[in-house]
């Protein structure tokens, strides 16, 4: 759907109304040259998914959480055994033993965790770290979401600013009218000489007059006076008051018109600060729009949108690594019940010693040893068996709940959409037959039957029902999007 760019063409009433002016071939070339300049930017600028690429690349929050899950990613290779131990001693006085005098003793020894605990730990600290991934995930999908929304409302700000500018052109032209038409009820009770051409074909009243003169007769002057109440309608004294009450009237319109204008202008800059730090640019960094929005159109059946979400929603694939990583906790639980055993060895360093005179042993001793620990304390193992399934069916609560407010989001994405999807097909069906109507208040004001006010509020109507179309479609962009994040996992879409 194009913006309303293009509102001055759907009502030719200032054009009919307004003394005819020749229309500039300079002014006519600049208008095509801006045209053809603007297409071109356009088709230059930056399009929605470049911006997500850039949120995606550089927004702080996105990177601290992606560093967060690198970090987590770490603990998988610290899984290890426990370092060896090396003990040393020395004795001040070498001891007197059989095998000669011994001097120092060295024992090194390393602990082995039960058969399969490393490969446990290895398992869970990935499943911890798939966690974090997937929590990364969902942010990035939040703030390619929040960066869909924030773009979708400066979209929406630039179409009813758009609308707005184009009101306001018909209101500064209709003011123009309705003082033309006061400034002759107030010179004379008709009008017999302020003629504007109101359709094509119409004689202008000059030519009407001539043409009565020149047939001659004091009927000329009601002949004309009668000719000119056909061609527009006839303004008396009274008419004059209600021609001003109009012009004011219209006044107040222009002055509410520029207090929306100059509104939508700040939320536009606000928005565009909000949409800047996002992607994390200067805040007066400038945001290429688009001059077209197209309407939203869905990719997938109601009831696969479901399935996927259900399928690829990374807080659900959170919530089963979370799980996974459970239950390798139970399995280290249960682990810790089995005895460490440990092995090393022990070198004793030995000097001969004398005896009778002779020199006796002196030889170094080397004697493997092993260790078993012994986990008779089995109170704590089993407390850390019942936390680990206290755990896992809290997950499991929170998994069901997860899926239950996702399933609502759905629905409720859904129903929006196909109520804006309603609202855009009644509001296009009302803008035509509103512009219909306005045709024929054309026809009938340039014969006398209705007034320019009742002009003015159709026109405000047609300006009422092509805003609420603008909305209609920023509404079905809003849900689609909502859509969308529900189960977009790792791809811009």
């Amino acid at each position: 759907m194009y913006y309303p760019t293009n509102y001055l063409k759907n009502c030719s009433l200032a054009s009919g109304l307004l003394l005819t002016k020749r229309i500039n071939f300079k002014v006519a070339l600049v208008a095509l040259l801006s045209l053809l300049l603007g297409v071109t930017q356009a088709v230059q600028a930056q399009s929605l998914e470049d911006y997500l690429l850039d949120a995606a690349k550089n927004n702080p929050s996105l990177q601290a959480a992606y560093a967060k899950y690198q970090a987590t990613e770490e603990q998988v290779n610290q899984v290890s055994l426990s370092n060896p131990k090396i003990q040393t001693g020395v004795f001040l006085r070498p001891m007197e033993r059989f095998m000669g005098k011994q001097s120092t003793e060295s024992q090194l020894m390393q602990e082995f965790p039960w058969f399969g605990m490393l490969r446990t730990q290895k398992e869970e600290a990935y499943q911890m770290a798939q966690v974090e991934y997937y929590l990364f995930l969902e942010e990035k999908n939040q703030l390619l979401l929040q960066v869909r929304s924030t773009w979708q409302e400066l979209m929406l700000l630039q179409g009813q600013e758009q609308l707005t500018r184009a009101n306001l052109d018909y209101l500064k032209k209709y003011e123009s009218l309705a003082l033309m038409q006061f400034s002759v009820g107030s010179s004379q009770t008709t009008t017999p000489s302020l003629i504007l051409p109101l359709a094509k074909g119409t004689k202008t009243a000059s030519a009407l007059n001539s043409q009565m003169s020149q047939m001659g007769g004091s009927s000329g002057n009601s002949s004309s006076s009668s000719t000119m109440s056909a061609v527009i309608p006839s303004i008396s004294m009274n008419s004059s008051a209600s021609g001003m009450g109009t012009v004011l009237q219209i006044r107040l319109q222009v002055k509410e018109l520029e207090s929306r204008l100059a509104q939508f202008q700040s939320n536009s800059e606000l928005l565009r600060i909000q949409f800047n730090q996002l992607l994390n640019r200067p805040a007066a960094s400038a945001i290429a729009l688009p001059v077209t929005w197209d309407i939203p159109q869905l990719t997938l059946d109601k009831q696969e949108y479901l399935e996927k979400i259900l399928e690829t929603h990374p807080m659900l694939a959170m919530y089963t690594s979370e799980k996974l990583a459970f239950d390798q906790q139970a399995k280290m639980a249960k682990l810790e019940g089995k005895p460490m055993l440990g092995a090393g060895v022990n070198y004793m360093t030995f000097s001969p010693r004398l005896e009778n005179g002779m020199p006796m042993g002196g030889e170094n001793m080397v004697m493997p040893m092993v260790s078993l620990s012994l986990p008779i304390y089995r109170k704590k193992i089993g407390s850390k068996i019942k936390q680990v399934e206290f755990l896992q069916v809290a997950t499991a609560l929170k998994q069901q709940q997860t899926e239950n407010s996702l399933e609502l989001a759905w629905a409720t994405a859904f129903r929006d959409w196909e109520d804006s999807n309603r609202q855009l097909n009644l509001f296009s069906e009302q803008v035509d037959l509103i512009q219909q109507q306005i045709q024929l208040l054309e026809t009938s004001f340039s014969s006398g039957g209705v007034s320019l006010q009742e002009l003015l509020q159709t026109q405000q109507q047609l300006l009422e029902y092509r805003e609420k179309q603008l909305i209609a479609q920023y509404q079905g962009h809003q849900s689609l999007s909502r859509l969308e994040a529900l189960f977009s996992t790792n791809a811009l879409n």
